[in-house]
């Protein structure tokens, strides 16, 4: 990749709605105590004022974001993180594990403040869908970053932060589950901690399976006679799918000021997969004119490793350290599939596919950052540099049988994508008396190089913009405040949306990139209120979106049945809505937790030739009811709803799902737990395309009921007493002076 150093240089250098939460009721202000220090990304903030619950900490609230527990969910135990995360305020996942956040689907998602190539693509659903969620302890949600981290997601960020064991001497526990239909899952975590040095480490091993139907009913209009042309096909499908985790940690203290943090992780998942599926299509009289059947078979592999280091070092002073990080990380993603089909009209004739699909990519980061207090405040100043290198390698072969195969250029082809951002950024943090204001500004420079090698189609382009944001917080009295903010974001195109290759999925299907394709620039407004009395916790937020050149899915008619999935910039797009959460006691046994998001959406279709607008108002939430008949026993009651979803050409239809669990504390170190999931098999996904051209309902009805029993054992000195102090966490922390604690 070429960079045009001039600005290189100069970056381098310078009331309708539910009401929820994920668990218990809060109570009073505190702050986080020593032996339960929070994460080791050293590239956080310290702002405004941290609600929190004593002890379990279920929820804290910052001036830029929410963190949520996962310690009392008990789909955590057994499920993936795609599970729980449906049980967060703010955050759906459809039944294909894709997150958006207040229905946006463009959504950064973080383990410990890194961004990760497991989370990049087509896949990055499977991938949350295979991740057990045990290795996780809190889930934070920025729906408006300040400017201190990368406008990457127009959604907002979710960051996953991975426990760490407590306690001196060595610690650890082992975890496992049997599910269902061979579902299984297993994981360990141990740490060794003394004086200067802390080492630890985790595995993790997941089983999962998945069944289904997938029903398509379209209509396509023919502009000569007025009438549509009508198909139907029909797919089932079982996938089975494993996945394993590993992770290696050390950290040493050079001095009382200077530490030095060393990581590796590595993560891979397989899915095997097999469909059959029957299409026929009919004439403009209803008779039949094609009919074919397909069998195919699917694998699907993934993998990501990676190394990270961290130097911190605190000069004298509060609030006054320098910290600098570096990692590389390469994901490797292969797709196989071979069909086997069958024409019986027009003519009778079989066939045989092999489809290759293979993405190579190397992501490396550089982060340096400084703090410092600075006129009362404190300032955030850094530099980050993100390098992100695609290869993608695609390869098919057809013929009238597996034994006749031969390449098919309409199937192979390589495409390379590279991508550099440069980041300047600052905020300051400043108390005034009841009030907290961090105003930021980040600055970026991104180089953007393509080449579709078949085709020899060469683009580059860069551009350079800033991003504001500005966050206010004022203490109204000791258990409510308002927080305020204002972030601009911006959604990249990912790199296969930019590939213009015409890719073939099945005889009716293809896809196709645009390598001209703009990111996507948002504009996000909120304004939210937040109460905390006695043990309980109520918060409102209302938001407002205003976004353009928005990356979306299209779907096209290219005759004669053949659809093709393109990405188009739309014009402009509206959003707002209210957002209430509630979590709360009834008695000293049961609590509540119930949140709700009503809103409303807009989405400017004009240059696909729909009427000027389409809009949506739609409701979702989230129920939770937690009882504790004893001081051993643990009862959850859990389930959510998404509601209607607007897309350009259509919608999604409302889907939802009820969970059950229960845990028993054998001992402080033995505890087992029972969850179902889905226990109703009330998932689904149905999408409807509703275009003067084109008019389709295409349903996926999942088995995802899935029974799981398991037990948890803990061992060594948790809690036996205090631990050295770890690095600033990306979690929570209470400001010091201002404003302070409740």
């Amino acid at each position: 990749m070429t960079f045009p150093t001039r600005r290189a240089a100069l970056l381098a250098a310078t009331g309708l709605a539910a009401l929820s939460t994920s668990t218990a009721a809060l109570a009073q202000t505190t702050t986080a105590p020593a032996s339960a220090p929070a994460k080791k990304e050293p590239n956080t903030q310290v702002q405004g004022v941290t609600i929190t619950a004593p002890g379990s900490q279920d929820i804290k609230t910052s001036i830029d974001r929410r963190s949520y527990s996962l310690g009392k969910d008990l789909q955590a135990q057994t499920g993936s993180i795609a599970d729980v995360l449906r049980n967060v305020p703010s955050v759906q996942v459809d039944v294909q594990g894709n997150v958006s956040l207040r229905g946006d689907p463009n959504v950064t998602i973080m383990i410990d403040g890194k961004p990760s190539g497991m989370f990049k693509g087509d896949n990055r659903g499977q991938v949350l869908q295979q991740i057990p969620a045990s290795q996780f302890e809190r889930v934070e949600v920025m729906t408006n970053p300040s400017a201190a981290f990368s406008p990457e997601g127009t959604g907002g960020i979710i960051n996953l932060i991975t426990k760490q064991q407590r306690g001196v001497g060595t610690t650890g526990s082992v975890r496992g589950n049997l599910g269902t239909e061979g579902r299984k899952n297993a994981s360990v975590s141990i740490a060794r901690n003394t004086k200067k040095l802390t080492l630890s480490a985790d595995a993790g091993w997941r089983r999962d399976k998945a069944k289904g139907t997938i029903t398509d009913d379209r209509e396509r209009l023919d502009p000569a006679s007025g009438k549509y042309y009508d198909s139907h096909q029909a797919i089932g499908f079982v996938s089975k799918g494993q996945s394993h985790n590993a992770r290696a940690g050390v950290d040493y203290d050079l001095d009382k000021k200077t530490r030095l943090s060393a990581e590796v992780r590595y993560n891979d998942m397989e899915y095997d997969s097999r469909s059959g599926s029957d299409y026929q299509g009919l004439d403009l009289t209803g008779a039949p004119n094609v009919r074919y059947q397909r069998q195919s078979e699917r694998q699907m592999k993934r993998s990501v490793a990676g190394v990270s280091g961290d130097l911190r070092h605190k000069f004298s002073g509060d609030d006054h350290e320098f910290t600098l990080h570096a990692s590389v990380e390469r994901t490797h993603d292969h797709q196989n599939s071979q069909t086997n089909g069958l024409n019986q009209l027009p003519l009778a004739s079989t066939y045989a596919e092999d489809i290759r699909i293979g993405d190579q990519l190397t992501q490396s980061r550089l982060k340096a950052e400084y703090k410092r207090p600075v006129g009362g405040g404190k300032l955030t100043a850094g530099y980050e540099l993100q390098v992100d290198n695609n290869d993608y390698d695609n390869f098919g072969a057809r013929g009238p049988s597996t034994a006749g195969l031969a390449v098919d250029p309409s199937l192979t082809n390589r495409f390379r994508y590279d991508q550099a951002v440069h980041a300047l950024y600052a905020t300051w943090n400043k108390p005034m008396g009841k009030w907290t204001v961090m105003p930021g500004l980040r600055v970026e420079e991104v180089l953007v190089d393509t080449n579709q090698v078949t085709s020899s189609l060469k683009e580059s382009h860069d551009y350079l913009r800033a991003y504001p944001s500005l966050h206010a917080q004022y203490q109204l009295d000791d258990k409510s405040q308002i927080n305020a903010s204002y972030s601009r974001r911006i959604q990249r195109p990912q790199a296969q949306d930019l590939n213009p290759y015409r890719i073939y999925q099945d005889p009716y299907t293809y896809s196709q990139g645009d390598p001209m394709l703009k990111p996507q620039v948002t504009d996000s407004f909120e304004v939210a209120y937040q109460l905390r009395k006695g043990f309980n916790y109520y918060q409102g937020t209302l938001y407002w979106r205003q976004s353009r050149d928005g990356v979306t899915d299209i779907v096209r008619d290219l005759g004669g049945g053949v659809l093709l999935n393109t990405k188009a910039n739309l014009a402009r797009g509206r959003s707002g809505g209210l957002e209430l959460v509630a979590n709360a006691k009834l008695t000293p046994k049961i609590s509540y937790t119930i949140s709700g998001n009503a809103a409303w959406n807009e989405i400017g279709a004009t240059p696909l030739g729909l009427p000027e607008t389409r809009s949506a108002f739609t409701v979702s939430g989230y129920a939770a009811l937690n009882i504790n008949p004893t001081p051993k026993d643990f009862i959850q009651i859990s389930g959510f709803a998404i509601g209607k979803r607007l897309t350009p050409q259509g919608y999604h239809e409302p889907t939802g799902m009820l969970n059950l669990g229960y845990r028993h504390k054998f001992n402080d170190k033995l505890s087992g737990v029972v969850t179902v999931q889905d226990s109703l098999k009330t998932f689904g996904d149905h999408l409807i395309i509703d275009t003067p051209a084109l008019r389709d309902r295409r349903v996926m009805d999942l088995d995802l009921r899935a029974v799981f029993v398991g037990l948890t054992y803990s061992f060594g000195g948790a809690g036996a007493g205090p631990r050295r102090p770890q690095a600033p966490a990306f979690d929570f922390q209470t400001n010091p002076g201002g404003v302070g604690p409740m």
